[in-house]
């Protein structure tokens, strides 16, 4: 019978990975885990402990820092692939997996699918011919290299670019390799991997090529296999079901399409979505179930495309406006104020409102009150906007019909706003520093649920010195992020260092800059 070791790529989330590991172990199967190197080494240890006692989890030697589109991702990749091989010698397949993917069949059907044919499952297809990429960048991703990330350092990475195609600094792809390109997400037998591992180790050449080629998760597996495995054990295509979207970005699954995920002709799916928590607690009991049928029917990725193609026509059913959701585009630019004293930050978008022709929201993610236009009821309650963030931003723009805006974020929202930074827009930070006195901190405490009526002056007397660090603390974490494009303003400067800032933020005129600077009673408590 087949015994799969799952090779786990992770970064987050570590209650889930665990949970993950746990289910996937239980059933015979094996896990290698890699969780990335930038991640919260509180997670991992978290993760570490959880799991030390699993003989069927081992973990990666190498612990990446992964970065989207870098080669990354492929050494992670193999890190995991390679303990995977020295852990667990029974190990007849290995999956490839991240920590957003759900079985949505049993490990009963999973392992009798992988015993009735013996072959390898990976897409691949013909790199330069194939309309599998469908716009940017193709022949470009590699006959140039590519060393700088194209969403933190996008700067470095087009104008590198730009000056080895001026000065046409090619080179040429290796003679006996015929590249390809798919799904990072395959399944692999043993004597598959070991090749794969061999060639890695023979052919150092290939190695350096890839290593600076753009996005090698989608064609370094993909033009390997076929080069050392017989074509004829091989079928192109993906175990794991997944739907882009026009704009390249994967679909997410939500609690409403259990049905639909387990009729498809596919053992794993991604993404679920975190708050789809019913649909996690039914695929993960799902995976253990035994005796189980499942009629195939395959009609998820043609009705949503049908689905999106009519556009949003106000029925039940009809696609939810995020499902068409990817980057916010570059020629869009986002300016973020992030502000702890949200009166202060109200007052600044209020003045930008007042002076410019810049569309400017207050906290939308925060207030059902944000200064938004009609969306069609997405923007009637915060959780609606919460469950789909990155989407609202983009129907924002698109509504306004305009490439520059302005939202508010609480600056607790460490994870949103790097998301945010990351995007391929033009994004800007903006920070409002502020002096947190003993009565904000008082308010604060009460805001927030720390302390009621009820409570001792005592107990409050002691959270102050605590909740006081811990907003002043929330600002040096943006900091210490080492933002590009990031500015700031404070009560304590003069209208003129502020006009400085908020004239680079917003790229306005410098008297214009003056004039919202100058809003009277702007930093007042």
């Amino acid at each position: 019978m087949a015994r799969i070791a799952f090779i786990l790529l992770c970064h987050k989330d570590p209650k889930g990975v665990i949970a993950q590991a746990k289910r996937l172990t239980a059933s015979g199967d094996y896990v290698a885990i890699h969780f990335d190197g930038r991640a919260n080494p509180k997670d991992f240890e978290a993760i570490r402990s959880a799991l030390a006692d699993d003989p069927s989890v081992a973990f990666a030697a190498k612990r990446w820092k992964c970065g989207w589109g870098e080669w990354s991702l492929v050494g992670a990749t193999l890190e995991a692939v390679r303990v995977a091989v020295d852990s667990f010698p029974l190990a007849t397949h290995f999956y490839m997996l991240s920590g957003d993917c759900m079985p949505i069949k049993s490990a009963e059907y999973a392992h009798a699918f992988l015993d009735a044919e013996d072959c390898d499952y990976i897409e691949n297809f013909d790199f330069l011919e194939s309309d599998w990429i469908k716009t940017g960048f193709k022949e470009e991703r590699l006959i140039y290299r590519h060393w700088f990330n194209e969403r933190t350092q996008s700067k470095l990475f087009y104008a590198s670019y730009a000056f080895q195609k001026r000065f046409k600094i090619t080179r040429q792809i290796p003679a006996d390799i015929q590249v390809q390109i798919g799904s990072q997400w395959w399944c692999l037998r043993r004597q598959s991997v070991e090749r794969v591992l061999e060639f890695c180790d023979s052919r150092p050449d290939v190695m350096r090529f890839f290593a600076t080629t753009w996005i090698p998760d989608e064609t370094f597996f993909q033009t390997i296999v076929p080069h050392v495995v017989p074509r004829k054990e091989i079928r192109a295509r993906t175990l794991t079901y997944l739907v882009f979207t026009d704009y390249g970005m994967p679909v997410v699954f939500h609690n409403d399409q259990y049905d639909l995920l387990i009729g498809q002709n596919y053992l794993f799916a991604r993404k679920i979505s975190p708050e789809a928590i019913r649909l996690r607690e039914r695929l993960g009991a799902l995976w253990a179930a035994t005796g189980v049928h499942f009629p195939i029917s395959n009609e998820a990725t043609g009705l949503f495309k049908f689905l999106t193609g009519r556009g949003r026509i106000g029925r039940r059913f009809a696609p939810r406006f995020w499902e068409t959701d990817g980057s916010l585009g570059r020629e869009n630019s986002l300016c973020l104020i992030v502000g702890k004293k949200w009166h202060v930050a109200k007052r600044l978008t209020h003045a930008i409102r007042s002076h410019t022709d810049i569309p400017a929201v207050d906290y939308l993610f925060n207030e059902s009150d944000a200064h938004l236009p009609d969306l069609g009821g997405v923007e009637t309650t915060v959780e609606k906007r919460q469950r789909h963030r990155r989407a609202l931003i983009k129907l924002l723009f698109e509504q306004f019909e305009s490439n520059r805006l302005v939202i508010c974020l609480d600056p607790s929202a460490l994870h949103l706003i790097q998301d945010l930074m990351a995007d391929k827009a033009d994004t800007r930070i903006l920070l409002i520093d502020s002096h947190f006195d003993e009565d904000y901190v008082r308010g604060h405490i009460g805001r927030v649920g720390l302390a009621g009526p009820e409570t001792p002056p005592g107990v409050i007397e002691r959270l102050i010195p605590t909740v006081r660090a811990d907003l002043e603390h929330e600002a040096e974490r943006l900091r210490d992020v080492d933002f590009t494009n990031f500015h700031s303003v404070a009560p304590w400067r003069s209208p003129d260092d502020n006009a400085v800032q908020l004239a680079k933020f917003l790229d306005v005129m410098p008297e214009t800059a003056h004039d919202i600077a100058t809003t009277d009673h702007l930093f007042s408590d």
